[in-house]
């Protein structure tokens, strides 16, 4: 397939989407959805269907990359189903992606097109990553869509995975951004923008480290999770005095993702607004709503919004954090609120959709 073909495959997807987000009623498309929890377990698609209802049109669909491992000689009989709930490490398993994959199979192709599964199983430390997901694409054609959501930095868990820490600098993720690239995949990143309990004064810990690898990616189409917020991650707003009468002022969240989203470098770059944590710090307060509109107003191509549900039981739950959201929707214009809830989804994964099924086309008699 050409890239001319491509080219013109992706405008009428785009416009299509565009008309039809338009017309339907669905209240929002989910970027941000994991099937299962750290033990792998949860609904199966079918099940996930049925709670997510007819208020959502579209949403991805991934597992968690890593397994919360049970050890007897730390928690005994307990069996733990969360990362804070035991000391014991975490490990990368990668047969999620397989099972991913053949839950998406078992739906008919009506509903196959409500979902963008993605690919996670795979270690962002080891320099093999790039290769299991070329991989995985080229044993499930027809499925995958982009890779993530995947942690880097990430409070409490980095510090669990067994083996290498995952970092912003490793040659592995680089080398992994480069084959999403390639074969078209988007990239849902999770990377705090700074260190647990960090002290007032200074620059977020990871902010350059995260710029400049961004920067070495201009043509991966990537999606900062949370836009680096966590559980105890949040935005910086203290203002103060330096020493000898010097102000100190933190970088402001908002003026930070400004920066990024003003940065002509940085145009292949998307924001999900996903997590109830990160919900919470958006409708705090009237003027942090006002911020978080104003910011998104005058972006309104740059944000996408999700759930980040995690092997939902129920719809009350897993509509909860569009719920939170209420000030927010009212607070953007009907142009913004569409392409959050809708819009920008449709356009990113449209694309996606046809990149990577070119892709897959062109390597169908690579060596598994």
């Amino acid at each position: 397939m050409s890239g001319r073909t491509i080219r013109l495959l992706v405008a009428i997807l785009v416009a299509a989407s565009s008309r039809s987000a338009a017309q339907r009623s669905d209240d929002f498309n989910d970027s941000h959805f994991h099937l299962t929890n750290y033990i792998q377990r949860g609904p199966d698609v079918a099940a996930a269907l049925t709670i997510m209802g007819s208020r959502v049109g579209r949403s991805t669909l991934f597992g968690i990359p890593l397994q919360q491992a049970w050890i007897y000689a730390n928690s005994g009989d307990y069996a733990p189903t969360y990362y804070l709930e035991t000391d014991a490490p975490l490990y990368y398993y990668s047969f999620t992606d397989a099972w991913i994959a053949m839950q998406y199979r078992s739906l008919p192709a009506a509903a196959q097109a409500r979902f963008e599964p993605m690919i996670t199983g795979f270690n962002p430390a080891d320099m093999y990553a790039a290769d299991h997901i070329r991989r995985v694409l080229v044993t499930f054609p027809g499925v995958f869509s982009g890779i993530g959501e995947f942690s880097i930095h990430k409070e409490f868990v980095s510090g669990k995975v067994a083996g290498e820490i995952a970092s912003l600098t490793n040659p592995a993720l680089d080398s992994i951004l480069e084959f999403a690239a390639e074969a078209g995949l988007v990239v849902i990143l999770h990377n705090d923008i700074n260190r647990p309990f960090a002290k007032s004064g200074k620059e977020p810990m990871y902010l350059t480290q995260m710029k400049e690898l961004l920067r070495r990616h201009p043509r991966t189409t990537i999606i900062w999770a949370h836009t680096g917020l966590g559980r105890v991650v949040g935005p910086t707003q203290h203002q103060g005095t330096g020493g000898a009468g010097a102000p100190m002022r933190d970088p402001r969240h908002v003026e930070i993702i400004e920066g990024l989203c003003a940065d002509p470098t940085l145009r292949h770059v998307l924001f999900d607004i996903s997590w109830d944590e990160v919900a919470k710090y958006i409708v705090a307060t009237p003027q942090t709503v006002a911020a978080a509109a104003g910011l998104i107003n005058r972006h309104p191509d740059r944000f996408l919004f999700g759930t980040d549900n995690v092997a939902p039981t129920d719809s009350a739950s897993y509509y909860a954090v569009f719920e939170m959201y209420a000030p927010l929707w009212k607070a953007l214009t009907s142009d913004a609120s569409e392409k959050v809830r809708l819009g920008n989804f449709a356009r990113v994964f449209d694309q996606a959709r046809v990149r990577v099924r070119a892709w897959e086309a062109a390597h169908r008699t690579m060596e598994r």
